[in-house]
């Protein structure tokens, strides 16, 4: 079993319950894009609208996802790609995009909380913090089989 299949099983042993599982299907990507929001907008030296914090924890997650599975990182690249582009969106027409991405980091974490509560079952990430990395590529794994694409 490959090192990122170990990751996919243990997070999926705190993910049984249907409930929790629907909401991971929609807190993750919103936790996930609005922390990125979130880094975003700490201040950064007036480079380029795509050069900032966000980019370097950009960067070292998808070099951490290619050391796990390289279809997986290419595949999050590309939702990362998509998230910076509505991330920009909202920095450029927003009169507070922080505040935006805040409400939405909030909101999204108290349903995690809530779906665990419900499962029974901490989450993972209080275990191992790298399994804040993990929920990501839990999730696209599910649409690699589904796909019938292989991510190993």
């Amino acid at each position: 079993m490959s090192k990122l299949d170990t990751y996919l099983e243990r997070y999926g042993e705190h993910h049984r319950h249907p409930v929790n599982k629907t909401i991971h299907w929609v807190a993750v990507p919103l936790i996930m894009f609005s922390l990125l929001g979130l880094i975003w907008m700490i201040p950064f030296p007036p480079v380029s609208t795509f050069l900032n914090w966000a980019s370097f924890v950009i960067a070292f997650s998808i070099y951490y996802y290619w050391t796990l599975s390289k279809p997986m990182a290419v595949a999050m690249l590309l939702v990362v790609g998509a998230m910076s582009y509505f991330i920009v969106r909202i920095e450029l027409t927003a009169e507070q995009p922080a505040l935006i991405f805040a409400i939405i980091f909030v909101a999204a974490w108290i349903f995690q909380f809530v779906g665990h509560k419900i499962e029974g079952k901490k989450p993972s990430f209080l275990e191992d913090l790298k399994f804040l990395l993990i929920g990501p590529l839990w999730l696209l794994h599910f649409v690699f089989k589904k796909l019938g694409l292989s991510y190993e």
